[in-house]
């Protein structure tokens, strides 16, 4: 028997969610994030409107959670974060997997505070309206100050609201798996809900609501003979559900053993995907009025991303009864969204470096976040950040993401062999049991419904200049960027670990005191 239990060094050092119902609201904080609003929609009109919902609840049941709930066992059952999970399952060449996924989150954490930076100004621009009459060349040439070529010209404007997301997601990075990220998800997801819901109810009642929720939900039904809207239905499930980049991994790693893990996947899944019905429902519902009242067909006006969220959307609010409260509601809603998802992108990256040099919790959050902060100022507070940010989300997601959830899946069914082993570790206490077709979805279907979505993507990209940027920019953003992180992640894995991290998996507590 040991004087220390190596069970205490997970939880008491790394920390732990007090429930599982903390747990819980910090994956869907997670899962729900700026995608949801600005992205699901746009994807199930443009690909068979009513009909994708087939496809797309599908892709939930075949893909998304099944690989969810693979994130969860490895997790749960190797107690770390991404890179030790992968290092005690089998050993330095997997190791590799969890810094690649590491890099990915630093990356995404980068950009993503910058579009909360936005969503910040554009929450207090909603009051009176700022925008003026042309929303377009206001946020373009006047809140970005976008010139014609590339500046690195520092835009105030954005810097401040940048400079008070980073604070604010330090605060809760240095506060705690618990305190910080447990007490923010359990305040932030309810508020935001109210909020959207507030938002929604807002938006059905505007004139032309009607037109706008027929152009959603009205079937095609001929796009589900389309292999390319079956992609684009698993494509949007992993971007939205937080797998296959560690942090899921980390947030499991972070619950007590007797958690019902399958059933807790089931909830994280249905809400995600319950607030991406609801925010298609508000969006198109706000599309449709600024449809009617323009004159024009509702095709005319969808977008999405960043033309939906704040060239679109502050003209609809400019023409709409009760606009401010509207404005406020949507922006504040991706304000919090963003929050607890940027919170769970850090902490993947938070966790390993305290696991890989046994950091106290503090000196982590401040050693990771410090830079990442720093970074993202210098990148993006500059007339040159949006084609920056678009470029590095577009490819990271893309070849980034999907990539090593490929390698991931395939290293872990075939070159591992685990995957009854993570079943059997999830069925000990499971609400819902799995059984071997979940093995052969993780081993086989899965992996080959991403490579086509992968080959996909690359021919497009191969085709012509994702979005007529500069060879250099996709180079050095793009491209580039994709590559850094393996190289990273392979000279990582190959540095020693704390003399202080276990490399075996911890004893449960009661095995450990016998």
């Amino acid at each position: 028997m040991s004087a220390q239990p190596p069970e205490q060094t997970t939880e008491a050092t790394r920390g732990a969610f007090a429930h599982r119902r903390v747990f819980i609201f910090a994956a869907i904080g997670s899962a729900v994030g700026l995608g949801n609003i600005w992205r699901f929609p746009y994807v199930a009109y443009d690909n068979g409107g009513g009909a994708f919902l087939i496809p797309y609840l599908v892709a939930l049941l075949a893909a998304g959670l099944p690989f969810l709930l693979m994130d969860y066992a490895i997790g749960h059952k190797f107690r770390g974060s991404a890179p030790l999970s992968f290092r005690r399952m089998s050993g330095r060449g997997a190791e590799t997997l969890g810094w690649w996924q590491v890099g990915i989150c630093a990356i995404i954490a980068i950009y993503y505070a910058a579009i909360i930076a936005y969503a910040i100004r554009y929450t207090l621009f909603s009051v009176d309206k700022s925008w003026g009459a042309d929303p377009n060349a206001f946020f373009f040439k006047e809140f970005l100050q976008m010139e014609v070529g590339f500046g690195l010209d520092v835009v105030p404007g954005v810097l401040w609201p940048l400079v008070v997301t980073w604070l604010v997601v330090l605060a809760i990075m240095v506060g705690g798996v618990q305190n910080g990220i447990g007490r923010t998800s359990i305040v932030f997801i309810p508020v935001l809900l109210i909020a959207f819901v507030a938002l929604v109810v807002q938006a059905l009642l505007l004139p032309g609501a009607v037109d706008g929720l027929n152009a959603f939900f009205t079937p095609d039904w001929g796009a589900l003979t389309d292999t390319a809207v079956w992609a684009a239905a698993v494509g949007q499930i992993f971007f939205s559900l937080s797998v296959g980049f560690g942090i899921m991994i980390t947030y499991a790693s972070y619950v007590d053993r007797k958690t019902d893990m399958t059933g807790s996947g089931l909830v994280v899944g249905t809400a995600n995907s319950s607030f991406e019905l609801l925010a298609g429902i508000g969006v198109f519902a706000a599309l449709g009025f600024m449809a009617q009242a323009n004159g024009v067909a509702v095709d005319d006006v969808a977008a999405d991303g960043i033309g939906l969220a704040f060239v679109a959307f502050p003209a609809i609010i400019s023409e709409a009864p009760a606009g401010a409260l509207l404005g406020v509601l949507f922006f504040g809603s991706l304000v919090l969204a963003g929050i607890t998802s940027l919170v769970s992108v850090l902490e993947v990256v938070i966790s390993a470096v305290r696991d890989k040099l046994d950091l106290g919790r503090t000196a982590a959050s401040l050693a990771v976040g410090v830079p990442v902060a720093v970074v993202s100022g210098l990148l993006f507070s500059t007339t040159t950040g949006l084609p920056v940010l678009d470029t590095m989300d577009h490819f990271i997601n893309r070849f980034g993401i999907l990539l090593v959830a490929v390698i991931s899946m395939v290293w872990v069914a075939w070159q591992m062999r685990a995957l009854a082993d993570l079943r059997a570790h999830l069925n000990g206490i499971a609400s819902v049991p799995l059984g071997g077709w979940w093995s052969a979805l993780i081993a086989v279907v899965i992996p080959a419904a991403l490579v086509y979505v992968l080959i996909d993507e690359l021919l497009v990209v191969l085709e012509a200049p994702y979005e007529g940027y500069p060879d250099w920019l996709l180079a050095a953003f793009g491209w580039g960027t994709a590559g850094l992180v393996v190289v990273v992640a392979i000279v990582l894995a190959r540095l020693p670990w704390s003399a202080r991290t276990p490399l075996d998996v911890p004893a449960a507590p009661e095995e450990a005191a016998r």
